[in-house]
């Protein structure tokens, strides 16, 4: 088993020593006698723990520590004096000692004590962090895919408003990924510490809903037989996302005005009022601006909720994303299902990325997993009839939803090449009128002229 490395600096040999013979077998023990001797060794090595004397031949155990934690893996530091008071104690806290006790009233069990709950501590925040990353790799950006500009304008926003407490409204049509970005937004946020608690608010009726967001006292309903918190309280320090937010009936909507304009609110049955600090992210994939003027929709409440509207684009704008998705779903699904599909022929890809995809990312989802279910066995990828027949293009246009039969890329291409072929096909078929191939393709125009230069097609 590997020692802690623990450093001890003091000017008095006896001490040094005497440290040393009491620790050496649990610690990795080196000694110095003063503060530059000992940044000598932090500097050369990574050590645990520094236990260091306050009083230290041109330069005080203090100064020291503040060096020691200005280092890339700073070691836990621990201030030693003869001459402790509270004052002394304050200030070495302050400096970034993790630790202080007086030698005057040194016992080694309680040092040795003092040292294991440093480490511990360490060791609990190293986990902590490592787990952290892992959730920012799972609920991140880094998860969400799309390289188009679409979507990297969607990612800025994201990094935007995660550090702040604003509310955000996300809107875009079903299936485009709205709780995957809210979530981004709250693990991004400072409130990843705590909650994201979501509510679809169409799943449940007026007086379910309100139950559900707000809570309940006992008796206040038929069937209220407890008291129960509601999902606001339940986000205390969170985030609380809410889907379908033009559901939600005028009740409903005149608590929500108050609660984003002073935290408060009551429960039902309740008189009493109740304070929560759940920042509000919500979700439409209908119109809230034509539900404000149909007065559907409290105006006062719609400029609450949209302090920053952040629209998702649908799969058919940013088809230059098709690939990477359908690859990293591919990936996920040969591995769930135990097949050994590994990619896509040219002819899958053109056909995904020509239908226009009324469902969206959800869609293209469910579509590769049924393609890695069906893939005849040992196939290692997927060819054209493995797809369903709607996004073979039997029935579907060439991104218009016309009763044109898709375009397909010759056999045996690469995916680029294959993609370059489309982008010909299109312009063929638009006369080469850029803005017109561009929306065929289901990419801007920027897009289309960034992929003209890639494939050496401006003069086309």
């Amino acid at each position: 088993m590997i020692k802690p490395m623990l450093l001890i600096v003091d000017d008095e040999k006896p001490t040094r020593d005497g440290l040393r013979a009491a620790l050496e077998d649990r610690y990795d023990v080196y000694l110095a006698d003063d503060a530059s001797s000992a940044m000598e060794l932090l500097e050369k090595e990574h050590f645990d723990v520094l236990l260091t004397d306050f009083r230290l031949p041109s330069e005080d155990g203090m100064k020291l520590i503040v060096r020691a934690k200005s280092l890339p893996k700073p070691p836990i530091c621990i201030l030693m004096t003869a001459y402790g008071s509270e004052e002394v104690a304050v200030e070495a806290i302050k400096r970034g000692a993790d630790d202080y006790i007086a030698k005057g009233r040194l016992q080694l069990d309680e040092l040795e004590m003092r040292i294991n709950r440093a480490l511990r501590h360490q060791k609990l925040e190293v986990e902590n962090e490592s787990l952290k990353q892992q959730l920012d790799k799972k609920f991140g950006i880094e998860n969400i895919i799309g390289e188009s500009l679409a979507m990297q304008k969607v990612f800025e926003i994201v990094r935007q408003v995660a550090p702040t407490r604003v509310t955000v409204l996300i809107q875009g049509e079903s299936g485009t990924g709205k709780e995957l970005i809210a979530k981004a937004i709250h693990q991004l946020s400072p409130r990843s510490r705590h909650r994201l608690v979501s509510v679809h608010c169409a799943a449940l009726s007026p007086t379910l809903l309100e139950s559900e967001l707000f809570g309940h006292e006992k008796g206040a309903f038929t069937g209220a037989h407890e008291r129960r918190i509601g999902r606001f309280e339940d986000a205390q320090g969170g985030t609380l996302f809410l889907d379908e937010i033009g559901e939600i009936d005028a009740a409903i909507q005149v608590k929500l005005l108050r609660f984003l304009g002073e935290r408060t609110f009551e429960r039902v049955g309740s008189n009493k009022t109740v304070t929560a600090d759940a920042r509000l992210i919500t979700a439409t994939n209908k119109n809230l601006r034509a539900l404000v003027q149909e007065g559907r929709f409290r105006e006062d409440l719609f400029f609450r909720l949209s302090v920053v509207e952040l629209r998702l684009p649908p799969l058919r704008e940013r088809a230059s994303d098709i690939p990477l998705l359908a690859r990293s779903f591919l990936t996920e699904f040969s591995r769930e299902h135990g097949k050994p599909v590994a990619d896509f022929a040219s002819e899958a890809i053109a056909a995904l990325m020509t239908y226009s995809w009324p469902g969206n990312v959800r869609e293209l989802r469910s579509e590769i997993e049924r393609a890695v279910v069906l893939s005849q066995k040992e196939r290692e990828r997927i060819e054209l009839p493995d797809l369903s027949e709607n996004v073979r293009g039997e029935q579907q246009g060439f991104g218009t939803g016309t009763n044109n039969k898709s375009p397909s890329a010759p056999s045996g291409l690469k995916v680029e090449e294959a993609e370059k072929q489309l982008i010909i096909h299109a312009l063929k078929e638009a006369k080469g009128n850029r803005t017109l191939a561009a929306k065929k393709l289901g990419i801007s125009r920027r897009t289309l002229h960034r992929k003209l230069n890639a494939y050496h097609l401006e003069g086309f």
